[in-house]
Protein backbone atom coordinates (compact mmCIF):
# COMPACT_ATOMS: atom_id res chain seq x y z
CA UNK A 1 0.00 0.00 0.00
CA UNK A 2 1.08 3.40 -1.19
CA UNK A 3 0.89 5.87 2.23
CA UNK A 4 2.66 8.46 0.61
CA UNK A 5 0.21 10.08 -2.17
CA UNK A 6 0.41 14.06 -1.46
CA UNK A 7 3.10 14.04 -4.54
CA UNK A 8 0.00 13.57 -6.61
CA UNK A 9 -1.21 16.97 -5.83
CA UNK A 10 -0.46 19.20 -8.93
CA UNK A 11 -1.34 22.53 -8.98
CA UNK A 12 -4.03 22.74 -12.31
CA UNK A 13 -2.74 23.47 -15.73
CA UNK A 14 -4.41 26.90 -15.96
CA UNK A 15 -1.26 28.74 -17.58
CA UNK A 16 -3.22 31.42 -19.68
CA UNK A 17 -4.82 33.00 -16.35
CA UNK A 18 -1.72 32.54 -14.14
CA UNK A 19 0.06 35.16 -16.98
CA UNK A 20 -3.62 37.18 -17.08
CA UNK A 21 -3.81 36.96 -13.01
CA UNK A 22 -0.24 37.92 -12.69
CA UNK A 23 -0.56 40.96 -14.99
CA UNK A 24 -3.27 42.37 -13.31
CA UNK A 25 -1.61 42.52 -9.81
CA UNK A 26 1.48 43.38 -11.82
CA UNK A 27 -0.08 46.98 -13.46
CA UNK A 28 -2.92 47.12 -10.94
CA UNK A 29 -5.54 46.67 -13.37
CA UNK A 30 -8.85 44.66 -13.45
CA UNK A 31 -8.95 41.86 -16.19
CA UNK A 32 -11.42 43.78 -18.46
CA UNK A 33 -8.94 46.64 -18.63
CA UNK A 34 -5.78 45.19 -19.81
CA UNK A 35 -4.39 46.66 -22.84
CA UNK A 36 -1.95 45.58 -25.46
CA UNK A 37 0.15 47.50 -24.59
CA UNK A 38 0.36 46.33 -21.04
CA UNK A 39 0.99 42.68 -22.27
CA UNK A 40 3.82 44.09 -24.67
CA UNK A 41 5.38 45.86 -22.17
CA UNK A 42 5.42 43.31 -19.91
CA UNK A 43 6.56 40.54 -21.63
CA UNK A 44 3.45 39.05 -22.81
CA UNK A 45 4.03 39.46 -26.49
CA UNK A 46 3.35 35.81 -27.81
CA UNK A 47 -0.06 35.88 -26.03
CA UNK A 48 -0.67 39.10 -28.39
CA UNK A 49 0.04 36.82 -31.43
CA UNK A 50 -1.61 33.89 -30.18
CA UNK A 51 -4.83 36.26 -29.89
CA UNK A 52 -4.18 38.02 -33.33
CA UNK A 53 -4.35 41.53 -31.63
CA UNK A 54 -6.99 41.26 -29.71
CA UNK A 55 -5.98 41.23 -25.95
CA UNK A 56 -9.67 41.69 -25.16
CA UNK A 57 -10.54 37.60 -26.00
CA UNK A 58 -7.52 36.98 -23.61
CA UNK A 59 -9.33 38.60 -20.85
CA UNK A 60 -13.00 37.72 -20.91
CA UNK A 61 -11.26 33.93 -21.83
CA UNK A 62 -9.48 34.50 -17.93
CA UNK A 63 -12.67 36.79 -16.78
CA UNK A 64 -15.24 33.85 -17.76
CA UNK A 65 -12.67 31.30 -16.56
CA UNK A 66 -12.74 32.98 -12.59
CA UNK A 67 -16.46 33.99 -12.92
CA UNK A 68 -17.28 30.41 -13.07
CA UNK A 69 -15.31 29.15 -10.32
CA UNK A 70 -17.53 31.51 -8.12
CA UNK A 71 -20.93 29.43 -6.65
CA UNK A 72 -23.14 30.09 -3.29
CA UNK A 73 -23.80 25.84 -4.31
CA UNK A 74 -20.69 24.25 -3.57
CA UNK A 75 -22.87 20.40 -3.55
CA UNK A 76 -24.20 21.85 -7.20
CA UNK A 77 -27.52 23.99 -7.85
CA UNK A 78 -29.93 20.97 -8.65
CA UNK A 79 -32.04 21.10 -11.63
CA UNK A 80 -29.92 23.63 -13.39
CA UNK A 81 -27.42 23.98 -16.49
CA UNK A 82 -24.41 22.87 -14.86
CA UNK A 83 -22.65 23.12 -18.14
CA UNK A 84 -20.51 26.03 -16.36
CA UNK A 85 -20.38 25.15 -12.53
CA UNK A 86 -18.22 23.89 -10.61
CA UNK A 87 -20.09 21.56 -9.01
CA UNK A 88 -22.30 19.17 -11.11
CA UNK A 89 -26.60 19.70 -10.17
CA UNK A 90 -27.18 16.28 -9.32
CA UNK A 91 -27.44 14.04 -8.06
CA UNK A 92 -29.13 15.79 -5.23
CA UNK A 93 -28.61 15.64 -2.58
CA UNK A 94 -25.60 14.49 -1.97
CA UNK A 95 -23.34 12.86 0.28
CA UNK A 96 -20.84 14.50 1.54
CA UNK A 97 -17.82 13.81 3.51
CA UNK A 98 -15.17 16.53 5.02
CA UNK A 99 -12.13 14.93 6.06
CA UNK A 100 -10.89 17.21 9.36
CA UNK A 101 -7.31 16.60 10.34
CA UNK A 102 -7.47 17.95 13.71
CA UNK A 103 -10.96 18.87 14.89
CA UNK A 104 -11.19 22.34 14.13
CA UNK A 105 -9.69 22.28 10.46
CA UNK A 106 -13.23 21.74 9.17
CA UNK A 107 -14.51 25.28 10.40
CA UNK A 108 -11.46 26.89 10.08
CA UNK A 109 -10.75 25.67 6.59
CA UNK A 110 -14.62 25.62 4.54
CA UNK A 111 -16.52 26.99 7.87
CA UNK A 112 -18.89 28.77 5.75
CA UNK A 113 -18.87 25.97 3.23
CA UNK A 114 -20.20 23.80 5.81
CA UNK A 115 -22.72 25.93 6.61
CA UNK A 116 -24.00 26.09 2.56
CA UNK A 117 -24.06 22.76 1.87
CA UNK A 118 -26.20 21.91 5.71
CA UNK A 119 -28.45 24.50 4.65
CA UNK A 120 -29.30 23.04 0.98
CA UNK A 121 -29.72 20.32 2.42
CA UNK A 122 -26.82 17.77 1.50
CA UNK A 123 -26.12 14.49 4.00
CA UNK A 124 -22.96 16.10 5.57
CA UNK A 125 -20.49 13.90 7.70
CA UNK A 126 -17.70 15.39 9.30
CA UNK A 127 -14.52 12.81 9.45
CA UNK A 128 -12.33 14.36 12.34
CA UNK A 129 -8.98 12.17 11.79
CA UNK A 130 -6.63 12.90 14.61
CA UNK A 131 -7.57 13.12 18.62
CA UNK A 132 -5.84 17.04 18.36
CA UNK A 133 -5.14 15.77 22.19
CA UNK A 134 -1.12 17.38 22.14
CA UNK A 135 -2.84 20.53 20.80
CA UNK A 136 -4.62 21.28 24.06
CA UNK A 137 -3.27 23.18 27.49
CA UNK A 138 -3.06 21.37 30.87
CA UNK A 139 -4.66 24.71 32.51
CA UNK A 140 -7.73 23.48 30.30
CA UNK A 141 -7.61 19.61 31.78
CA UNK A 142 -7.34 21.51 35.19
CA UNK A 143 -10.45 23.46 34.31
CA UNK A 144 -12.67 20.62 33.50
CA UNK A 145 -11.07 18.78 36.36
CA UNK A 146 -12.26 21.63 38.50
CA UNK A 147 -15.86 21.59 36.45
CA UNK A 148 -15.70 17.18 37.75
CA UNK A 149 -14.98 18.10 41.21
CA UNK A 150 -17.68 20.43 41.72
CA UNK A 151 -19.98 18.38 39.97
CA UNK A 152 -19.04 15.08 42.04
CA UNK A 153 -19.96 17.86 45.17
CA UNK A 154 -22.98 18.60 44.23
CA UNK A 155 -24.55 15.61 42.90
CA UNK A 156 -23.03 12.65 44.78
CA UNK A 157 -21.89 14.09 47.93
CA UNK A 158 -18.29 13.40 47.57
CA UNK A 159 -18.86 9.98 47.71
CA UNK A 160 -17.72 8.61 44.21
CA UNK A 161 -14.61 7.27 45.02
CA UNK A 162 -13.79 7.11 41.56
CA UNK A 163 -14.09 10.36 40.77
CA UNK A 164 -12.05 11.38 43.72
CA UNK A 165 -9.48 8.92 43.09
CA UNK A 166 -8.77 9.93 39.56
CA UNK A 167 -9.02 13.60 40.57
CA UNK A 168 -6.54 13.65 42.73
CA UNK A 169 -3.68 11.68 40.83
CA UNK A 170 -4.39 13.97 37.81
CA UNK A 171 -4.03 16.62 39.66
CA UNK A 172 -0.82 15.43 41.23
CA UNK A 173 0.05 14.46 38.26
CA UNK A 174 0.06 17.87 36.69
CA UNK A 175 1.57 19.56 39.59
CA UNK A 176 4.60 17.77 39.25
CA UNK A 177 5.05 18.10 35.31
CA UNK A 178 8.34 18.94 34.18
CA UNK A 179 7.93 21.03 30.75
CA UNK A 180 9.14 18.53 28.82
CA UNK A 181 7.36 15.40 29.97
CA UNK A 182 5.08 13.87 27.66
CA UNK A 183 1.28 13.43 29.76
CA UNK A 184 0.75 10.28 30.41
CA UNK A 185 -2.76 8.15 29.39
CA UNK A 186 -4.96 9.29 31.43
CA UNK A 187 -4.18 12.78 30.60
CA UNK A 188 -4.19 12.47 26.66
CA UNK A 189 -7.33 11.08 26.74
CA UNK A 190 -8.94 13.86 28.96
CA UNK A 191 -7.36 16.33 26.37
CA UNK A 192 -9.13 14.40 23.36
CA UNK A 193 -12.30 14.02 25.66
CA UNK A 194 -11.93 18.08 25.56
CA UNK A 195 -11.47 18.32 21.56
CA UNK A 196 -14.17 16.08 21.01
CA UNK A 197 -16.55 17.95 22.83
CA UNK A 198 -15.58 21.27 21.53
CA UNK A 199 -15.63 19.55 17.69
CA UNK A 200 -19.22 18.41 18.82
CA UNK A 201 -20.56 21.98 19.92
CA UNK A 202 -19.41 23.04 16.62
CA UNK A 203 -20.79 20.52 14.45
CA UNK A 204 -24.64 20.97 16.47
CA UNK A 205 -23.88 24.96 15.82
CA UNK A 206 -23.60 24.02 12.16
CA UNK A 207 -26.71 21.87 12.22
CA UNK A 208 -24.69 18.78 11.83
CA UNK A 209 -26.41 15.50 13.67
CA UNK A 210 -24.93 13.91 16.45
CA UNK A 211 -24.42 10.27 13.60
CA UNK A 212 -23.13 12.28 11.24
CA UNK A 213 -19.73 12.77 13.15
CA UNK A 214 -16.72 10.14 13.15
CA UNK A 215 -13.57 10.48 14.77
CA UNK A 216 -11.24 8.13 13.81
CA UNK A 217 -8.57 8.83 16.19
CA UNK A 218 -5.60 7.70 13.76
CA UNK A 219 -3.13 5.53 15.59
CA UNK A 220 -0.13 7.87 14.00
CA UNK A 221 -0.87 10.32 15.71
CA UNK A 222 -0.74 8.66 18.94
CA UNK A 223 2.88 9.29 20.35
CA UNK A 224 2.04 11.92 22.88
CA UNK A 225 4.68 14.16 21.40
CA UNK A 226 4.89 16.61 18.54
CA UNK A 227 6.83 14.13 16.25
CA UNK A 228 4.38 11.62 15.27
CA UNK A 229 4.73 7.70 14.57
CA UNK A 230 5.16 6.40 11.24
CA UNK A 231 1.69 5.97 9.25
CA UNK A 232 0.49 2.35 8.67
CA UNK A 233 -1.69 0.69 7.17
CA UNK A 234 -4.10 1.04 10.51
CA UNK A 235 -4.89 4.45 9.56
CA UNK A 236 -5.79 3.89 6.07
CA UNK A 237 -8.29 1.31 7.25
CA UNK A 238 -10.84 3.50 9.32
CA UNK A 239 -10.83 5.89 6.50
CA UNK A 240 -11.54 3.23 3.71
CA UNK A 241 -14.71 1.55 6.11
CA UNK A 242 -16.13 4.94 6.38
CA UNK A 243 -15.65 5.28 2.55
CA UNK A 244 -16.83 2.30 2.05
CA UNK A 245 -20.08 2.85 4.17
CA UNK A 246 -21.25 6.65 2.83
CA UNK A 247 -20.23 5.95 -0.60
CA UNK A 248 -19.90 10.20 -0.76
CA UNK A 249 -20.32 12.13 -3.65
CA UNK A 250 -18.38 14.79 -2.51
CA UNK A 251 -15.17 14.84 -0.47
CA UNK A 252 -13.03 17.47 1.21
CA UNK A 253 -9.66 17.18 1.91
CA UNK A 254 -7.04 19.31 3.34
CA UNK A 255 -4.14 20.18 1.23
CA UNK A 256 -2.63 22.58 3.31
CA UNK A 257 0.35 21.02 3.55
CA UNK A 258 2.17 23.94 5.51
CA UNK A 259 1.51 22.48 8.41
CA UNK A 260 5.06 22.50 10.26
CA UNK A 261 4.32 19.20 12.04
CA UNK A 262 2.77 17.35 9.15
CA UNK A 263 -0.22 15.83 10.47
CA UNK A 264 -2.20 17.37 7.26
CA UNK A 265 -0.06 15.81 4.59
CA UNK A 266 0.01 12.00 6.74
CA UNK A 267 -3.67 12.49 6.86
CA UNK A 268 -4.58 13.67 3.53
CA UNK A 269 -2.12 10.74 2.40
CA UNK A 270 -4.38 8.18 4.72
CA UNK A 271 -7.19 9.63 2.62
CA UNK A 272 -6.01 9.47 -1.09
CA UNK A 273 -4.68 5.81 -0.18
CA UNK A 274 -8.14 4.56 1.31
CA UNK A 275 -9.67 6.01 -2.13
CA UNK A 276 -6.77 3.78 -3.87
CA UNK A 277 -7.68 0.54 -2.27
CA UNK A 278 -10.92 1.45 -3.22
CA UNK A 279 -10.15 2.07 -6.88
CA UNK A 280 -8.57 -1.23 -6.56
CA UNK A 281 -11.93 -3.13 -5.11
CA UNK A 282 -13.60 -1.14 -7.95
CA UNK A 283 -16.31 0.72 -5.99
CA UNK A 284 -19.12 2.31 -8.32
CA UNK A 285 -19.10 4.81 -6.01
CA UNK A 286 -16.36 6.45 -7.07
CA UNK A 287 -17.41 6.78 -10.67
CA UNK A 288 -19.84 9.57 -8.86
CA UNK A 289 -17.25 10.77 -6.88
CA UNK A 290 -15.46 14.45 -6.92
CA UNK A 291 -12.76 15.01 -4.14
CA UNK A 292 -12.53 19.08 -3.18
CA UNK A 293 -9.08 20.21 -1.47
CA UNK A 294 -8.99 23.05 1.17
CA UNK A 295 -6.13 24.97 2.72
CA UNK A 296 -6.89 26.66 5.88
CA UNK A 297 -5.11 27.86 8.93
CA UNK A 298 -1.56 28.02 7.19
CA UNK A 299 -1.56 28.24 3.49
CA UNK A 300 -4.51 29.57 0.83
CA UNK A 301 -4.39 28.64 -2.75
CA UNK A 302 -3.21 30.97 -5.59
CA UNK A 303 -6.80 32.69 -7.12
CA UNK A 304 -4.82 31.19 -10.76
CA UNK A 305 -5.06 27.46 -9.28
CA UNK A 306 -9.09 28.00 -7.78
CA UNK A 307 -11.80 25.94 -9.16
CA UNK A 308 -14.18 26.27 -7.29
CA UNK A 309 -14.43 29.49 -4.38
CA UNK A 310 -17.85 29.96 -2.38
CA UNK A 311 -18.38 33.47 -1.44
CA UNK A 312 -19.43 34.43 2.44
CA UNK A 313 -21.72 37.75 3.64
CA UNK A 314 -20.50 39.43 6.23
CA UNK A 315 -23.64 37.57 8.73
CA UNK A 316 -21.84 34.24 7.35
CA UNK A 317 -18.51 34.64 8.08
CA UNK A 318 -19.86 35.55 11.61
CA UNK A 319 -21.46 32.61 11.69
CA UNK A 320 -18.02 30.46 10.61
CA UNK A 321 -16.46 32.50 13.41
CA UNK A 322 -18.73 31.73 16.35
CA UNK A 323 -18.27 27.69 15.18
CA UNK A 324 -14.01 28.19 15.40
CA UNK A 325 -14.77 30.03 18.59
CA UNK A 326 -16.54 26.90 20.19
CA UNK A 327 -12.98 25.32 19.90
CA UNK A 328 -12.24 27.23 22.94
CA UNK A 329 -9.19 25.36 23.91
CA UNK A 330 -7.71 26.51 20.52
CA UNK A 331 -7.65 30.12 21.17
CA UNK A 332 -5.28 32.03 22.91
CA UNK A 333 -4.09 29.29 25.25
CA UNK A 334 -3.46 26.58 22.16
CA UNK A 335 0.36 25.09 22.35
CA UNK A 336 0.38 25.25 18.58
CA UNK A 337 -0.43 28.78 17.07
CA UNK A 338 3.57 28.85 15.69
CA UNK A 339 4.90 32.40 14.75
CA UNK A 340 1.56 33.89 13.62
CA UNK A 341 -0.06 36.05 16.76
CA UNK A 342 -3.14 35.99 15.26
CA UNK A 343 -5.78 33.31 17.18
CA UNK A 344 -7.06 30.44 14.30
CA UNK A 345 -10.37 32.65 13.41
CA UNK A 346 -8.51 35.86 12.60
CA UNK A 347 -6.42 33.96 10.13
CA UNK A 348 -9.46 32.16 8.58
CA UNK A 349 -10.94 35.65 8.48
CA UNK A 350 -7.92 37.38 7.06
CA UNK A 351 -7.09 34.63 4.53
CA UNK A 352 -11.02 34.54 3.15
CA UNK A 353 -11.27 38.49 3.58
CA UNK A 354 -8.09 38.63 0.72
CA UNK A 355 -9.51 35.83 -0.91
CA UNK A 356 -12.47 38.27 -1.87
CA UNK A 357 -10.20 41.53 -2.49
CA UNK A 358 -8.35 39.31 -4.86
CA UNK A 359 -11.31 38.87 -6.97
CA UNK A 360 -12.62 42.17 -6.10
CA UNK A 361 -9.52 44.19 -8.09
CA UNK A 362 -9.19 41.72 -10.39
CA UNK A 363 -12.86 42.89 -11.67
CA UNK A 364 -15.15 40.18 -10.41
CA UNK A 365 -18.18 40.50 -7.80
CA UNK A 366 -16.83 41.90 -4.81
CA UNK A 367 -18.08 40.07 -1.68
CA UNK A 368 -17.19 40.29 1.71
CA UNK A 369 -14.76 36.88 2.05
CA UNK A 370 -14.28 33.48 -0.13
CA UNK A 371 -13.24 30.11 0.80
CA UNK A 372 -11.64 28.55 -1.85
CA UNK A 373 -10.94 25.06 -3.48
CA UNK A 374 -8.81 23.11 -5.84
CA UNK A 375 -10.26 19.45 -7.45
CA UNK A 376 -7.59 16.90 -6.69
CA UNK A 377 -8.42 14.71 -10.04
CA UNK A 378 -9.24 11.13 -9.29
Amino acid sequence: MDLNLTNRIQKPNHSLRRAVVELCQKVGKPLLKLSTKDYVDNGLEHLVREYNGQVGLANIEVFNELQHTITGWPGGKPYVDDTTRPERAMPYPKRVIVFSPHPDDDVISMGGTIRRLIQQCHDVHIAYETSGNIAVGDEEVIRFMHFVNGFNKIFTNDSNDVIKHNYLSIKAFLKNKTEDEPDNETILKLKGLIRRGEARLACAYDGINSDHIHFLDLPFYESGKIEKLPMTEQDVLPIQALLSKIKPHQIYIAADLADPHGTHKKCTDAVLAAIDEERKKEATWLKGCRVWMYRGAWAEWDVADIDMCVPMSPEELREKRNAILRHQSQMDSAPFLGNDERLFWQRAEDRNRATANIYDALGLACYEAMEAFVEYKL
